[in-house]
């Protein structure tokens, strides 16, 4: 599998709506994920909140990689 280069990543972000808010909340998500891991101690709540966000993190990278995948096909299609 091709990972998200940042040229693909800045392409479809400019033409694919919903590939720049899948990026925006990831970025969101590595933000607050970066946040709870500087804690030296994390509550039960920010616990649940770490996996939850890891979850949900893979669930926008999965996206947009079917999405990647969908415009590689679109614009170089094999024959």
């Amino acid at each position: 599998m091709q990972t998200l280069t940042e040229e693909v990543k800045r392409e479809l972000s400019d033409s694919h709506e919903e590939f720049k808010k899948l990026l925006d909340d990831h970025h969101a998500h590595e933000r607050r994920l970066a946040e709870l891991a500087s804690k030296t101690y994390l509550s039960s709540d920010e616990e649940t909140e770490e996996k939850r966000l890891k979850k949900e993190k893979l669930t926008l990278k999965d996206r947009m990689e079917q999405i990647a995948r969908e415009h590689r096909a679109r614009v170089s299609p094999t024959h």
